[in-house]
């Protein structure tokens, strides 16, 4: 087995790496595992994934992208590498969304991973570039959530306005009134704020932003939706999702959006926010399983995961992988669809992702992305 999972940035303290599994568990697994299966069909195909016979693939892929989905990619590379395919060898360089989208339209990789779509511009590019078509498809949902400094503040209740309001510093004390308001139960203490958000490109704030875009009028007009975009001067930046941890967790007052599997894992507390039917949601399993219900998938998998309400958590982003029906050779092209196709259909990487607070797709969904794994070199 050859696995290495790898970072283009400069090295991070080990403290905040994330663990193979998470502290403070979001349900207990057993709870967690019972609503995987219902919601998804746990064992879609079997656990080869019905795609080759095992032990039957050789080779390396390399691939760069989000952070976001790092802590799941390394326990499904890990396992597929000791388990599954032996003589399999995953390189994923966790770059940030931005330097995954760079790096597969360089060519540089055999695929990438982004929490946000391609787009129609870049992938007119992508087949310039390559001369076919790339192909996308997202493989997990997972919540972004506000993390914390304070273990006494685990649950804090936030609305959007709010959120906008402390990223733009008219908000900058845990006591403001606004705050107050939300959580009349609550001793919040008098401390400032200290705002923290992703300084390298990222999916992950864009998800962030594009909530907030979609939610508050004024974050719309004054800083809009990207995967980098100009905070605000008074706010702190964190390379990568560990960077951000790390500033929240270090810095009395800290507050920042993660992943959620980082905030498990470094033990941070977590806000409770405001979905579109008035309902403070923590981020769970379910509530993440819940948003990513309600959004509607076009054939083209170009989708957001927008004005969530009901049980849904509505900070909730997918992961995307990009590949291109041409250009591999036959054996990097087997092991690029047969991987992919094994996450979505072997039971292991289902239980995997739920353990690490990830929400597996749904069994039509799953169906339909299989089928357009099988387009990955389909043209030669």
């Amino acid at each position: 087995m050859r696995i290495r999972l790898t970072h283009a940035a400069a090295p991070r303290a080990a403290a905040v790496l994330p663990l193979p599994r998470p502290l403070r568990p979001l349900a207990p697994l057993a709870a967690a595992l019972a609503l995987l299966a219902a919601a998804t069909g746990c064992g879609l195909a079997g656990n080869d994934g019905g795609s080759v016979s095992r032990g039957s693939l050789d080779g390396r892929l390399t691939g760069a992208g989000a952070t976001f989905p790092e802590p799941l990619f390394a326990e499904w590379m890990t396992y597929y590498g000791e388990h599954v395919e032996t003589g399999a060898g995953i390189d994923y360089q966790a770059v940030g969304s931005g330097g995954g989208i760079e790096q597969f339209l360089a060519g540089t990789v055999d695929f990438g991973s982004s929490e946000r779509y391609l787009e129609e511009s870049e992938l007119e590019v992508a087949a310039d570039v390559r001369g076919c078509p790339a192909v996308q498809f997202p493989v997990i949902f997972g919540a972004v959530v506000i993390a914390m400094n304070d273990e006494a503040l685990d649950g804090l209740i936030l609305t959007p306005e709010v959120i906008a309001g402390i990223y733009d510093r008219s908000i900058t004390r845990y006591d403001d009134p606004a705050i107050a308001e939300l959580n009349p139960d609550l001793a919040l203490p008098g401390e400032e704020i200290v705002p923290v958000h992703r300084s390298d490109g990222s999916g992950t704030t864009f998800v962030f932003t594009h909530y907030l875009t979609t939610e508050v009028p004024s974050w719309a007009e004054n800083y809009s939706a990207g995967t980098d975009i100009a905070w605000h001067e008074d706010t702190r930046g964190g390379d990568g999702n560990e960077g951000v941890t790390r500033t929240v967790r270090d810095n009395p007052g800290g507050l920042g959006y993660v992943n959620q599997s980082y905030a498990l894992s470094n033990n941070l507390a977590t806000a409770r926010v405001v979905n579109a039917d008035d309902t403070p949601v923590a981020p769970t399993l379910a509530a993440t399983t819940a948003a990513s219900e309600e959004a509607e998938i076009p054939d083209d998998f170009q989708f957001a995961i927008d004005g969530i309400g009901g049980d849904g958590y509505p900070i909730t982003g997918a992961n995307w992988i990009f590949a291109y029906e041409c250009g591999y050779d036959e054996d990097t092209a087997a092991l690029l669809r047969d991987f992919w196709t094994w996450t979505l259909s072997d039971a292991t990487a289902d239980q995997s992702a739920a353990a690490l607070g990830y929400a597996p797709m749904g069994r039509a969904l799953k169906t339909r992305v299989i089928e357009e794994i099988t387009r990955i070199n389909a043209s030669g």
